[in-house]
């Protein structure tokens, strides 16, 4: 007899939508959206209504320990027990350590689901008492974006998502919301009904640019220079709020400074747009109120990401659209949850001296012989980097080395398991307890499985727990179960949980985060959190950490005619379900018809896409919903769609961004030609 139970989505997506799963003799038969956090409003992607059922239930999920007996990469494996695979692990890994040292241990982890016991917590404890390397991961995604945001405005959370819907003018920067962001969409179209302007700055004429009031196709990487010339055309119209400005913003005239160089008949010949659009949106933006800005991840996966991300972040501040609802910027939602870090993944662990690696830098330090330790044993979970990591071929060859010991940790046998000595059979988020806090927006969840482990396989907590207890870790902070996990990541005395318990917080409802009973406004219940109390144009810290305390521009030089993007999808957010079947084909390049022609190409024909780093072979689709200069291929799919065992992650240079050492993927540089 079927049931329907409730669950929460763990994608690496901002919404995190409740969800509504059917369940037939302990098999899940069909996900649907909720009610339960009142974002999700009964609708979820079609990506959670298509594909979920296959992903844990399909001929792809791992049900069992493996043990490789193949070439790796291979993907050749034989079944083994819990026992032999939890001893073998052992073994081999305490020889690494008694030859080269516990830092010779990497874990290899990024975002895979985002509950916060599945993402990291007993295994950040097992590999902080382990000695192993820490591992910097959020230089991948997030960090250039986390870095700008709190160097700006501190860790205070910006405008709650649902507050869009009350907006005169919403302008989209860089976020293909329809296909990554899909319940900013409801609130768009709540605020267009009620009269709202609706501006979209992104490259390509992504779905929610078509139904915009004003599209800037902006060249990837000049958003900064794009938001300096809208700075100076404010101050053109006498729309800096200068009362605002005197009393609590941190260096405005060192901004404008910067900005100045950049009018718009400058900017525009810099950003591909004109100087008649960029005038038109700072006009609207000045006539507006409340005015929201709802940023994406795209915009700062290039090597002025930071430096644009602040520059954008000033535009609210100059303008004075802070105070209202419905006005700023649509950012800072994890600093909203009263999370205690800490406490679940105990630094206090982490022995004196221990070494971090950039996760971008994790490939090179594989292949460096000359590092000191060297790295000899990776755990790779919650992670696919041979298919996310910039320069993928350099990572194939790291995960290629016989002397590198490797354990994957997973629920699907994705292409970096195939490079594993040992597999171990993880859960889905439909088959243990976990709680959910957002990226992008402002509602705590909790759910608890709604069927039982698949096979033999386990949680990630309890994989840890095994694990150290082989190694032989007994002390309370490894016996900790799945509630006190929960009830050490958020702290229960903080008004905003209300008295409730997190392992104990309902799973029919979201908990709303409050300040004083109600959702925040910056600058009206919540102020900026930075040294200064201000917020902070021009940032020291910022500046003694990365040698800029303002935004900043450089231009990307090379002998590569054509910038690759690489965005999100309808069909893969990330590379999570690029294992089923329905994800077989090979994401077409889409390119302008001018770029096209040139080229002497033509619709539907395999091209390839190729720069130093690597080649791409793909079939190509003509459209003029993608500017000229710019192609574009999604993200996200795995070796089997591609027909030279390369994928767009090849093309991605390791570079870093002007924060946080961010990968910048959209610096990519290629030239295309018919195959």
């Amino acid at each position: 007899m079927a049931t329907v139970k409730r669950s929460v989505c763990p994608l690496d997506c901002p919404d995190t939508c409740s969800l509504s799963v059917t369940v037939e003799n302990d098999q899940v038969t069909a996900v649907r959206g909720s009610d339960a956090n009142p974002l999700t409003h009964g609708a979820v992607c079609a990506k959670v209504t298509n594909y979920y059922p296959e992903f844990v239930h399909g001929a792809n999920r791992l049900r069992h320990p493996l043990k490789r007996i193949g070439a790796k990469g291979e993907g050749k494996f034989a079944r083994i027990s819990w026992d032999e695979a939890l001893g073998l692990i052992h073994d081999r890994v305490r020889g690494v350590i008694a030859k080269h040292g516990p830092q010779a241990v990497l874990p290899l982890n990024y975002a895979g689901p985002h509950g916060m016991l599945a993402g990291d917590s007993m295994s950040l404890r097992f590999f902080h008492r382990l000695g192993a390397s820490l591992l910097s991961r959020r230089p991948l995604c997030g960090g250039v974006r986390g870095e700008a945001y709190a160097g700006t405005f501190g860790a205070t959370p910006g405008t709650p998502l649902q507050q869009v819907s009350l907006s005169k003018l919403i302008i989209v920067w860089g976020n293909n919301a329809t296909a990554c962001n899909l319940h900013l969409m409801r609130h768009i179209n709540v605020a267009k009904r009620a009269g709202a302007k609706l501006v979209v700055i992104d490259p390509k004429r992504v779905k929610v640019a078509e139904q915009a009031h004003l599209h800037l196709a902006v060249l990837p990487g000049t958003d900064v220079v794009l938001a300096w010339a809208l700075a100076v055309e404010l101050e053109r119209l006498g729309a800096i709020d200068q009362a605002f400005v005197q009393q609590h913003v941190l260096g405005f005239e060192s901004f404008m400074k910067s900005a100045r160089e950049y009018p718009p008949e400058v900017a525009a010949g810099i950003c591909g747009v004109t100087a008649e659009e960029i005038r038109t949106l700072a006009r609207w933006y000045h006539e507006a109120s409340p005015a929201v800005i709802a940023w994406g991840n795209g915009l700062e996966r290039n090597q002025n990401g930071g430096s644009g991300l602040r520059a954008i972040a000033a535009l609210p501040a100059l303008a004075g659209k802070f105070g209202v609802s419905g006005g700023g910027l649509v950012g800072g939602a994890g600093n909203a949850f009263p999370k205690t870090g800490d406490a679940l993944a105990r630094p206090d662990l982490v022995p004196p001296g221990t070494r971090t690696l950039n996760i971008i830098d994790v490939a090179g330090a594989i292949l460096d012989d000359k590092l000191d330790p060297p790295l000899k044993a990776l755990f790779i979970y919650n992670h696919n980097p041979v298919i996310v990591h910039p320069d993928q071929n350099r990572m194939k060859r790291a995960l290629a080395r016989e002397d590198v010991f490797v354990v994957g940790i997973e629920v699907a046998m994705t292409d970096s398991m195939a490079y594993a000595d040992v597999v171990l059979p993880a859960c889905t988020h439909f088959e243990h307890a976990d709680v959910y806090a957002a990226y992008g927006q402002q509602y705590l969840q909790r759910a608890d499985a709604v069927i039982p482990p698949v096979g033999e396989s386990l949680p990630n907590t309890e994989i840890f727990r095994r694990l150290a207890l082989r190694f032989g870790y007994d002390d309370a902070a490894f016996k900790a179960d799945d509630p006190a996990l929960m009830d050490a990541a958020l702290d229960r005395a903080d008004p905003r949980m209300k008295g409730l318990r997190p392992s104990e917080l309902p799973t029919d409802s979201a908990l709303r985060m409050e300040y004083g009973g109600e959702e925040p406004v910056l600058f009206g219940n919540v102020l900026p959190r930075t040294p200064s109390g201000k917020i902070e144009l021009e940032s020291a810290v910022l500046g003694a950490r990365y040698g800029s305390p303002l935004p900043t521009f450089r231009p990307v030089t090379s002998a590569f005619a054509l910038t690759l993007i690489t965005p999100a999808s309808d069909k893969r957010t990330t590379s999570t379900f690029g294992g089923l079947a329905a994800n077989d084909a090979t994401p077409a390049l889409e390119m302008h018809p001018d770029d096209a022609k040139a080229r002497g190409l033509l619709q539907g024909a395999w091209v390839k896409v190729w720069n130093d780093l690597g080649e791409v072979h793909l079939p190509l689709e003509i459209t003029d919903a993608i500017r000229r200069g710019v192609v574009c291929s999604e993200k996200g799919a795995w070796f089997k769609t591609s027909r030279n065992g390369q994928t767009v992650s090849a093309l991605a240079p390791t570079h870093k961004a002007d924060l946080s050492e961010g990968a910048c993927y959209n610096d990519a540089r290629v030239e295309v030609a018919a195959l």
